[in-house]
Parts: structure tokens; C-alpha cells; sequence
């Protein structure tokens, strides 16, 4: 699975900035799809995640950080996912990436947020000036 992620730029603090993510070479739908982020100097961290289905039954998680101000969402017909960023602080500044984990039997989406992605896309810069 390809995963190519765009949609980053500069953006004031308070401003708004969407980022997507396309995929490619596999089933998508047997992907929960996750969004992750890293800034200078720190560790990369969970943003969101969104479960193999999406839309009204999919089930979102989200860092608290950002919970109530990120908004993750997918489009299965046109193997996408979305991460819309609002009310951004100039720490969401981070190389943003998207990543997948294969559906395993039994598996829970409470536990996809924590375990190992199988695919990596490359990174979509997001600077938040204060």
C-alpha cells in the first residue's frame, strides 16, 4: 500500500488547514487509518484514527489534544482519508503522517491506536504562526 499525503502549508494560529491522504495498491477498506505527527525534536505522536468503515457507523479516536478541534474522516470510494484541522495552535506544528494497519481478526479499534501502523506515507509539513 502507497500512501501520499498533502494539503499542508502555513497557517496562522486560529486558522483552519485540511489535510488528505490517498491511497493506493491495496483494499482500503481493510484498512483503519490513522494520522500521526512530529515536531522538532520530539517524538512522533498519535493525532487520529479512524476505523475500516468510516461514516456514521466508523468509530474516530483522537489525541486529547486535539479532540474537539480535528476532525478525521474517509473516503472509501476514493480510497482517501481526511484530517480536517481547525482552531490550530503553533503547537500543531509538525511533519503530519498518514498510516494504515491491516484489519486482524478480532482486532478492536481501541487497539489500533496503540499497536504498529503497517504503512507509512511521507509527511505533509503544517507550521502554526503565532
Amino acid at each position: 500500500v502507497q500512501l501520499q499525503a498533502s494539503g499542508g502549508g502555513l497557517v496562522q494560529a486560529g486558522g483552519s488547514l485540511g489535510l488528505s491522504c490517498e491511497a493506493s495498491g491495496g483494499t482500503f477498506i481493510s484498512y483503519a487509518m490513522t494520522w500521526f505527527r512530529q515536531a522538532p525534536g520530539k517524538e512522533r505522536e498519535f493525532v487520529a484514527a479512524i476505523s475500516w468503515t468510516g461514516g456514521p457507523g466508523g468509530v474516530t479516536y483522537y489525541a486529547d489534544s486535539v479532540k474537539g478541534r480535528f476532525a478525521i474522516s474517509r473516503d472509501n470510494a476514493k480510497n482517501t482519508v481526511s484530517l480536517q484541522m481547525n482552531s490550530l495552535k503553533p503547537e500543531d506544528t509538525a511533519v503530519y503522517y498518514c498510516a494504515a494497519r491491516q484489519k486482524r481478526v478480532g482486532e478492536k479499534m481501541v487497539e489500533v491506536v496503540t499497536a504498529p501502523m503497517d504503512y507509512w506515507g511521507k509527511g505533509t509539513q503544517v507550521t502554526v504562526s503565532s
